[in-house]
């Protein structure tokens, strides 16, 4: 089962669709018409959905119903949710798990094994995901360890986006250039788990992103410190609900901050 209740996004069966190409490069210029909307109201043909679900994970849908979890812990509510493909990485055990749901098709591994980089390219017809190895620190801070985490990029409705996991560093210009353009980032903001906030804040702001979205905050404070951070050059959005509902024509004009609430997917 693909998706049940809580993500029965179509009145009609879905159909397979070819992926729009994604405009990495360019930046929108529409005026913002971000609308927060139900999973089961359905999803115009080139929108796609973000459900900030928990802590760093998060369930990216597109019109034809395919899914994908970010960061995923094995579990996501109550909902019996199988998606098309998860992504984990493995810093902390809030972002993987040893024993996914067998049901997943795909299971993509963000940390290196047997000193080779995790390389994923995943074409699911309107969905590409493709992944950016970077370093993480070992145990509490200390040493490195190479192509520990990985940057995911999911591709889909034109628009180009990022969950950039437990980043431990300040990437360097080639891996900047292997990402391209994000066009929606979901950003760290713990303020020292991954990295200090601003450095954190650095990064946001090289990506030049239209649509930035909060997550992996432990308290509120670290959540506002970051608002704050950003505050001078970014539009702050606190939608008060867990989901969005984005397309390449509506992104917003100036680069806009969307705070969501996390919401696990439960049965009504």
């Amino acid at each position: 089962m693909r998706l049940t209740l809580a993500l029965m996004l179509f009145a009609a069966p879905a159909l397979a669709q070819d992926r729009i190409a994604s405009h990495c490069i360019a930046l929108a210029s529409a005026e913002p018409q971000v609308v927060p909307v139900a999973l089961q109201d359905g999803l115009e043909p080139d929108s796609v959905l973000i459900r900030y679900i928990d802590h760093a994970s998060f369930a990216i849908v597109t019109p034809d119903g395919t899914v994908a979890v970010t960061d995923y812990t094995g579990y996501t509510g109550t909902q019996d949710l199988v998606p098309d493909v998860v992504t984990m990485n493995n810093a902390h055990s809030t972002h993987w798990t040893a024993s996914p749901d067998p049901r997943i098709p795909h299971v993509l591994k963000g940390w290196g094994e047997g000193g080779v980089a995790a390389d994923h390219r995943l074409d699911l017809g309107s969905m590409l995901v493709r992944n950016v190895p970077t370093d993480t620190r070992g145990p509490f801070g200390e040493g490195a360890r190479k192509d520990g985490n990985s940057i995911f990029i999911f591709e889909t409705a034109g628009l180009c986006i990022g969950h950039l996991g437990h980043l431990h560093q300040i990437p360097s210009d080639e891996q900047y250039a292997a990402i391209g353009r994000l066009d929606v980032v979901m950003v760290p903001v713990d303020g020292g788990y991954t990295m200090r906030m601003v450095d954190m804040a650095g990064v946001v702001r090289r990506f030049r992103s239209s649509v930035v979205i909060p997550m992996h905050w432990f308290s509120k404070a670290s959540l506002q410190a970051f608002l704050t951070e950003m505050s001078a050059e970014f539009t702050i959005v606190e939608t008060g609900g867990a989901q969005i509902a984005l397309s390449l024509d509506d992104l917003p004009s100036v680069p806009t901050v969307m705070v969501l609430e996390p919401a696990f997917i439960d049965l009504p």
